[in-house]
């Protein structure tokens, strides 16, 4: 990756995914980041210890950083921390909610005493309204933001694997910051960003909130099917394997039916003959999928699939 941030400094308060997920992309684009830590360090380096010994998740998100240990409690580390602010580009911190307005770096006054620069705070639910002061994780935010109702299948709901809300605000904070930046060569100004884990996640549930809201009907969990596109998901072969399928527009609908299943008329089937309609008649056409399929190998299918 290019070095287009080289020369800027970041500091930053963090721990977890978010807040470093962020400052690990400003290292990777050339910023220097310094990392401080309480003496016990980011609790993610404690999630496992499997990387030569190190968390699989710190390693993965503070590569290309400094780090310092700082007592924020006490005067002589407050100072410290108060210099790299001097000097600073962006500060970034995720502590608790009111952590760092209890330690005497709130916001508003680093934005009256250093105006160029950017001010980050990243936390569950956002700066004011009624879960401002709660700590989020990102199991809850999935719940919370409707992601776990329509992940999973029909037997249960299910989280999904990676930690999406973390990674989500944190891009969404790192997209922000380089719009700040942008703005800041203009007009010799930075600015505060607030990003939420709870608002990154909600943002991204956009079409399932439309769908619902204007097709009249509640989510499901499709497993891997989709809730609007169809032939979608997984489908045995002979070998009792399974290929994954997913159609996207009818010139692709068209090039299955005539390459892989090899029945053309299905192009024009009142049935198949839009999206729409292979959605409305979903098992019947999986139904038609599975028994074709069950003729032919996993290899075999994926070359046809391939070409």
């Amino acid at each position: 990756m290019a070095d287009d941030l080289a020369g800027l400094l970041v500091v930053s308060i963090e721990q977890a995914v978010a807040a470093p997920y962020l400052t690990n992309r400003l290292a990777e684009a050339g910023a220097r980041v310094i990392k401080i830590e309480r003496e016990e360090g980011d609790f993610a380096r404690q999630y496992d210890h499997l990387v030569h010994g190190e968390s699989a998740y710190f390693v993965w998100l503070n590569r290309g950083k400094e780090s310092i240990c700082l007592d924020l409690r006490t005067d002589e580390d407050k100072q410290i921390l108060e210099t790299m602010l001097e000097e600073a580009d962006v500060f970034v911190q995720n502590l608790a909610p009111g952590a760092i307005d209890r330690l005497g770096f709130a916001t508003q006054r680093l934005r009256k005493q250093y105006p160029k620069l950017i001010t980050v705070t990243i936390s569950g639910y956002g700066e004011s309204g009624p879960y401002s002061n709660r700590k989020a994780y990102d199991l809850l935010v999935q719940a919370e933001s409707g992601l776990c109702a329509i992940t999973g299948n029909t037997a249960g709901s299910a989280r999904v694997g990676g930690s999406v809300c973390d990674i989500a605000c944190g891009m969404t904070a790192y997209e922000a910051v380089l719009q700040a930046l942008i703005g800041r060569a203009c007009c010799q100004a930075g600015r505060h960003i607030s990003v939420s884990l709870f608002h990154a996640l909600a943002d991204w549930m956009n079409v399932p909130y439309l769908q619902s809201a204007y097709g009249g009907k509640s989510p499901m969990r499709n497993g891997l099917n989709h809730p609007t596109i169809a032939p979608y998901g997984a489908f045995t072969t002979s070998d009792g394997k399974q290929v994954l399928l997913s159609i996207q527009n009818e010139r692709e609908w068209v090039k299955f039916c005539e390459g892989v299943l090899v029945s053309p008329g299905l192009v024009s089937d009142p049935r198949f003959n839009s999206n729409s309609n292979r959605v409305k008649n979903r098992d019947a056409l999986s139904a038609l999928i599975e028994d074709i399929f069950a003729h032919h190998s996993r290899d075999a299918l994926s070359d046809f699939l391939s070409k």
